[in-house]
């Protein structure tokens, strides 16, 4: 994670800390910086810890629990540690009427994962998520951002190929 500071909260790295109080600054309220200063802890440590949620919550003059509120609303930051490759299925109408069932039913069998979950080699991360936006490839998914489809258990087989082959695994400590 980080180092702590006599406060109790994560000491983020001086570069960032400076960054995100200067975006603070010249924002008109600070409050309208909350989903940026949250990815942008999330980038740096990987998800939103509770320290880091807190650490942001006080360079936003917010309280950890209206921070909170905000993070759960949001499907692409994550409260706990995720895989290398985050896959959000999208789960919006014309995706599951184009088949989310059978990508989300073959991604689990190949990942030896549930929807939720991540794989013991710290590679994958399975989630749901509202519409992504490309309903002209669904059924679709994004991995890391990036927009696949329309997804066929063979189109399935080489995206995850590629992915393992340009990442050695990294075993997730438990």
């Amino acid at each position: 994670m980080g180092a702590r500071g006599e406060s109790g909260l994560v000491m983020l790295p001086k570069e960032l800390l400076e960054t995100l109080q200067e975006q603070i600054a010249k924002a008109e309220q600070p409050r309208e910086l909350a989903v940026d200063i949250m990815l942008a802890l999330q980038r740096h440590f990987g998800h939103l810890s509770d320290e880091a949620l807190e650490e942001g919550a006080r360079l936003l003059g917010m309280t950890p629990l209206e921070l909170e509120e905000l993070a759960t609303f949001y499907d692409f930051i994550y409260r706990k540690p995720v895989g290398k490759f985050v896959i959000h299925v999208c789960d919006g109408v014309v995706c599951w009427m184009n088949g989310y069932d059978r990508v989300v039913d073959y991604l689990c069998e190949k990942l030896e994962i549930q929807v939720g979950e991540t794989t013991e080699d710290g590679l994958f991360t399975l989630l749901p998520t509202a519409c992504i936006g490309y309903c002209d490839l669904s059924p679709a998914m994004l991995v890391n951002g990036r927009p696949y489809g329309p997804l066929t258990p063979e189109k399935i087989d080489d995206i995850l190929n590629k992915l393992r082959t340009e990442s050695p695994p990294v075993r997730m400590a438990r």
